[in-house]
């Protein structure tokens, strides 16, 4: 059985924004494209993708800290995957993915109507041809938008469960390729419960399915944001940090998990910005392949992009030997 990592920054700004620097942009898409033809060759059997929402398939009303996708469709924002766009969920896999990180003593949700937005079809549309139904995919939904959220330390328990439930795959013809999307700092415009009118947290507990309008009001509001960021308006969101992006990419080169578990939430959005929260993605799939042995990391390509909202970092890593 093989095991490869693809962990990757995303922005649903990078249809809608053109950086300044273009050698940025440039080797962002680069980056994507040199992995997306080593995915082709590598050829899955199966993909486990970690990802987090952005109030779009997730909502207040039932906000679980983990989810896994036994059943799922692309949520459609961005234009990434129309609605009713089906991701080739394997049941019987997933089912048994659920039973064993349950076993290992991890409660974790699933659904059989599961609304994946850009937080999972952005880099499945990068990395798959973009093909969302490509090769068979379990989509895992990790909170990291809604507050509270799941501390480190328990997302990392995840990855591991998942690690074990890889390692009990045991087939022979098997590959598998982990997937964690999100981070590393950026400060979308996310509205936070307790702060915003009635309405908004009313779209916060319940706002699935929204109409074309209103969903391309709120996309020109990121929109906006970015722009403002990217002359130097730094009210509107928390500024990128390149220096906190590369001392956790070192963490995760080396696997230090002792301090990825140290890190709170507090922390996180006072140095990652809200958006800095999505990296327990990259955590949770970092930890699910260290069950398996020992890994070596490379960094494809790190950027700090504010016209993405986005301190954009793209890695991958295979096990020793």
């Amino acid at each position: 059985m093989a095991v490869k990592l693809i962990c990757a920054s995303h922005s649903p700004l990078m249809e809608f924004a053109s950086p300044q620097e273009k050698r940025k942009e440039l080797a962002v898409r680069e980056a994507f494209d040199k992995l997306a033809a080593e995915v082709k060759a590598y050829d899955p059997t199966l993909i486990i993708t970690f990802g987090p929402d952005h109030f779009n398939g997730f909502f207040y009303d039932l906000m679980p800290s983990f989810c896994v996708g036994i059943r799922a469709t692309a949520a459609g924002d961005w234009d990434y995957g129309k609605i009713d766009n089906k991701i080739d969920v394997p049941e019987e896999t997933a089912l048994s993915l659920v039973r064993c990180v349950l076993d290992e003593g991890v409660d974790v949700a699933y659904s059989y109507r599961m609304q994946a937005d850009h937080g999972v079809t952005q880099p499945l549309h990068f990395l798959c041809g973009g093909q969302l139904d490509r090769y068979p995919t379990i989509p895992i939904f990790i909170n990291g938008a809604a507050a509270p959220m799941p501390t480190t330390k328990r997302t990392i328990a995840l990855g591991r469960a998942v690690g074990q439930f890889i390692k009990s795959l045991n087939l022979e013809n098997e590959r598998v390729l982990v997937l964690g999307t999100g981070g590393l700092s950026h400060d979308p415009p996310t509205p936070q419960m307790g702060s915003v009118p009635p309405e908004v947290e009313e779209f916060l507990i319940a706002g699935r399915n929204p109409t074309e309008e209103a969903r391309n009001a709120r996309q020109a509001k990121i929109i906006a944001v970015g722009q403002k960021l990217a002359a130097g308006d730094t009210s509107v969101a928390v500024p990128l940090s390149p220096e906190w992006d590369i001392a956790l990419l070192e963490k995760f080169k080396n696997a230090d998990f002792a301090a990825l578990e140290a890190m709170t939430e507090a922390e996180i959005r006072r140095d990652g910005g809200r958006g800095g929260q999505e990296v327990r993605s990259w955590m949770a799939a970092f930890a699910a392949l260290s069950e398996l042995g020992e890994y070596d990391m490379t960094t494809h390509c790190y950027e700090d992009i504010s016209e993405w909202i986005a301190g954009f970092g793209i890695v991958s890593a295979e096990l020793k030997g």
